[in-house]
């Protein structure tokens, strides 16, 4: 149910956001970067639970897009360090609106109460699950 779930947001946040052309992952990249302002890749991966290369690929497809920038960290050459460019920031702008409408479709079939609740099981669900990343799940 929870993979069904997944699915119908995505679809549901594709339906509501298409002519931005980003996905829900890069969604929570840029929201990310704005909150942090600047963050290398490993820390962004932890901030929106998925592995490094994953978060990596998405990164370098914002960046061809001009809408992230991806620099070498001078205090740890191995490492990006990521920001926003002035596009990214308009764009997750103009795309914010669009995005919670799609999270909000996702929860509309509950009532507001549920919703609240949903949401309280979602956070203690995942707190008490904060030490397993991506990864580490898929060999438990």
């Amino acid at each position: 149910m929870i993979r069904r779930l997944h699915q119908i947001h995505v679809a549901l946040f594709h339906e509501a956001c298409s002519e931005f052309e980003m996905t829900p992952l890069q969604y929570s990249l840029l929201s990310a970067l704005a909150v942090r302002k600047a963050a290398d890749q490993t820390t962004l991966a932890a901030d929106i639970a998925l592995d490094r290369t994953t978060t990596t690929g998405a990164l370098k497809r914002l960046a061809a897009r001009n809408l992230v920038e991806r620099a070498i960290d001078h205090e740890d050459r191995r490492a990006r360090l990521c920001k926003l460019t002035a596009a990214g920031a308009a764009l997750l702008a103009k795309i914010e609106t669009s995005a919670r409408a799609a999270h909000r479709a996702t929860l509309g079939d509950l009532s507001a109460r549920e919703q609240a609740l949903f949401i309280d099981m979602m956070q203690r669900i995942v707190a008490g699950n904060a030490n397993r990343d991506s990864a580490a799940a898929l060999f438990d």
